[in-house]
């Protein structure tokens, strides 16, 4: 039998504080007597702002306070948020346009914040907010995803955020021009609203000393501490920030937002807590979307159907402004998996952003990847069936030879290890590939039409590659574990404390689970990029050497032998011919009464030398009413690499949580605004989540080849999900429908989409 904590699919510790009602997220915790802070957010998309009086709305009972751009300018606040830029085709810089945390001069997009009001109760501030004298005067908005249009920046001449490129453009020409066979396909990958279960929100509070705490859901708690002491002009010691239970993030909440920026100068003024929670609407108006981008990609083949090169000209939304993370999503991180799985050494990718009167668009699960591993999918999908050979088979003809691991790929990434053809093997077996045609059959007599879809993804996992552990031994005699990432409901709190009980035996019910307080923890890196289990983990080992090191040494001088004869097997030292075998718990309680406060606290940092690499078959299969255009995923089946698992429960859970957002995005969710900036889906009336009825049950396994990136030989698991599962959705419609004659098929595959695109190929062929 395994020892406990080694692969173990151990239940969630922290569920039943959850599922209890003692979750402590940050609209339960803000300090008693916090005052309410609501925003007063545009109601048009592109506008000067003429006039912004907030006198009246000052008066009403039980307001506070009511702040703008202009009261925070005079306060000596810095009112720009910072956003990544890449580099153009030509050298420069992509635009980086002011981006204010309350609007100044002019409004952008609908629910851009352009007020702050604090007062008693959330109704008081609402109430005032509809007496501020806002006055605009319009301007045309912008909001196709292309270039032109009316001026959103002057920075930005035609609204081109960046024009960015990657590979050989000449080399790949040469590829195309030589080619015995070339493939063309446009891709839409449509925009989201991540709608987290829990909305972002936080407060801000000022200590005596001078402090500022502000407490907010984030992914992380060191970002946002640079970034708030900078605006402030602040030491950053003297900024403590926190995150607490956090209700789903999916990178939408791994960046700074301008509401975190106001609320500290509110409570400053007012010696009082402020508190702020966004609500639905708002949360859709105002938090960072995901996908929107369009692109079009090319293959080309040699006479035995080998890919000699591949081409990708993508234009992606920005948003009116950057965010934080976004011109990188689509354009370094894309990169990262630009070939996938396949042996290719010729390509050549352009993207071009572009700035629009909407809300921002940056990070959400995947961040890159599954756009990426989308558009390559989807056209080697196409190419198959446009050049007669089965998708399954053409893929193997491509895969990188499982010998030629490492492996350095055409954009420089070095895979370590992998092989796909054995994971595809397993896969078809899972998914019964063998007995489609009879299924296919089947829901042809029913008059429906019924498609098996593949998706071979790969993800590189992103973020820092270094991470801090922190154990402290407690005077009650048990142990706390810090950490530098930061949960979103992935289950760290048993992951972390679940590895270092198996590395030192010390009972995981003797362990106490700490992340997201800067105060208490100096450094990390939080969430985000699949990073945490190898980065974290890879950390505790280093700070689990430093403890075994330390102790060895320190309980040889009590037993009086060399350290060399102290061993330590993951449970207990030992000495040889000594019955005298503490644990680790033992062993601190002897440092403790020896006066050994040395031997309390350890911290480690650790970096790893290389990324890892998951990756995997996800297998869809669907089913079309032709009469209705209802579709329906009835099976799907997944088989990943994700090499070693600690807890193969949770793993699985991840990869069901990214295929229900792959899924969603595939088949129900799409935002639409109208040609004036208003968001038409702003509400769940309009924007389809998915559903528990809209999921087939998935089954999960696993063919691991462990990395050798880490000691572990684990691969991130996170995204890996959602990365699989948008081609595989949209891989299996094409197969469905192709028999009708129909070529074009872009998600989300609504009952009315699909009727109107197998209407067109009836009318068609009349």
């Amino acid at each position: 039998m395994e020892k406990f904590g080694k692969s173990q699919p151990v239940t969630r510790f922290e569920d039943v504080r959850f599922l209890t009602g003692e979750g402590r997220y940050v609209d339960d915790i803000a300090p008693e007597g916090a005052l309410h802070a609501f925003f007063l957010r545009s109601q048009v998309a592109h506008a000067e702002i003429t006039a912004l009086n907030t006198a009246e709305a000052s008066t009403v009972e039980g307001v506070h306070l009511v702040l703008t751009a202009a009261d925070l300018e005079a306060a000596g606040i810095d009112l720009s948020m910072q956003g990544t830029t890449v580099p153009n085709r030509d050298g420069s810089k992509g635009a980086a346009p002011l981006r204010p945390v309350l609007a100044k001069g002019r409004v952008r997009f609908v629910g851009e914040p352009v007020a702050m009001i604090v007062a008693d109760t959330l109704t008081q501030a609402k109430e005032a907010a509809e007496l501020i004298e806002l006055e605009l005067d319009e301007l045309e908005a912008h909001v196709a995803v292309a270039a032109g249009g009316p001026t959103i920046h002057d920075e930005a001449p035609d609204n081109v955020a960046f024009d960015f490129a990657f590979g050989d453009a000449e080399a790949t020409e040469t590829a195309f021009d030589a080619a015995t066979h070339t493939v063309k396909l446009r891709i839409d990958d449509n925009r989201v609203i991540v709608n987290s279960m829990e909305p972002r929100g936080a407060y801000a509070e000022w200590a005596d000393d001078g402090r500022v705490h502000l407490c907010f859901n984030g992914q992380g708690v060191w970002g946002m501490k640079t970034h708030l002491a900078r605006n402030y002009g602040l030491d950053p010691e003297q900024v403590r920030i926190t995150n607490p239970d956090v209700g789903g993030g999916f990178g939408m909440k791994a960046m700074p937002y301008p509401e975190y920026f106001v609320l500290p100068q509110a409570a400053r003024l007012l010696g009082r807590p402020v508190r702020w929670m966004s609500e639905r609407t708002e949360a859709m108006l105002s938090d960072n979307a995901g996908r929107d981008l369009v692109s079009v990609a090319e293959l080309a083949f040699d006479e035995n159907l080998r890919i000699t090169a591949y081409r990708v000209n993508s234009v992606c939304n920005m948003g009116a402004y950057n965010s934080y993370f976004a011109q990188a999503i689509q354009t370094n991180l894309f990169l990262r998996v630009l070939m996938g799985t396949y042996d290719v050494q010729t390509a050549y990718m352009g993207a071009v952003g572009v700035f629009t009167n909407t809300t921002q668009v940056d990070a959400y699960r995947g961040a890159g990847r599954p756009e990426a591993i989308y558009v390559l999918e989807r056209v080697i999908d196409y190419a198959a069936r446009e050049l007669g050979v089965d998708p399954w088979e053409l893929r193997r003809r491509n895969f990188i030879p499982a010998d030629k691991f490492p492996y350095r790929t055409v954009t420089g990434e070095l895979y370590d290890v992998g092989d796909f053809n054995k994971v595809l093997t397993r896969v078809s077996v899972e998914c019964d590939k063998a007995g489609f045609a009879a299924r296919k059959a089947e829901s042809a007599a029913q008059g429906k039409l019924r498609g098996l879809g593949l998706c071979y993804y790969i993800e590189s996992i992103l973020g820092d590659p270094s991470e801090h552990t922190q154990v402290t031994f407690n005077d009650d005699g048990t142990a706390s574990i810090f950490v530098g990432t930061q949960s979103n409901g992935q289950g760290h709190e048993t992951v972390f404390a679940q590895f270092l009980s198996d590395q030192t035996g010390i009972p995981v019910d003797q362990i106490t689970f700490v992340q997201g307080d800067s105060d208490l923890i100096p450094e990390g890196g939080g969430t985000g990029g699949s990073r945490s289990v190898t980065t974290q983990n890879n950390a505790t080992l280093a700070t689990v050497g430093a403890m075994v090191t330390a102790y060895s040494e320190f309980l040889a001088g009590e037993m009086g032998v060399d350290p060399g004869a102290v061993e330590f097997d993951d449970e207990t030292f030992r000495v040889a011919g000594s019955n005298l075998r503490p644990t680790f718990l033992e062993a601190a309680a002897m440092a403790r009464a020896a006066g050994r406060d040395d031997l309390l606290k350890f911290r480690e940092k650790a970096t790893l030398p290389g990324r890892s690499y998951p990756n995997g078959a996800h297998v869809a299969e669907v089913e079309i009413d032709r009469q209705t255009g209802v579709l329906e995923v009835v099976k799907y089946t997944v088989t990943d690499d994700f090499g070693n698992l600690i807890n193969p429960l949770l793993a699985e859970g991840q990869v069901h949580g990214g295929v229900a957002q792959g899924i969603g995005q595939a088949v129900t969710e799409r935002v639409v605004y109208d040609d004036s900036g208003q968001l038409l889906t702003a509400t769940f009336m309009d924007y389809g989540m998915p559903r528990a009825d809209d999921m087939p049950m998935i089954a999960f396994t696993t063919e691991p080849v462990p990395s050798t990136a880490n000691a572990m030989g684990m691969k991130g698991c996170g995204e890996a999900g959602t990365v699989g599962a948008l081609a595989a959705v949209a891989n299996a419609v094409l197969d469905a429908v192709w028999e009708t004659g129909l070529r074009q098929v872009d998600m989300p595959f609504t009952p009315c989409r699909v009727w109107e695109m197998l209407s067109e190929t009836r009318i068609a062929a009349e």
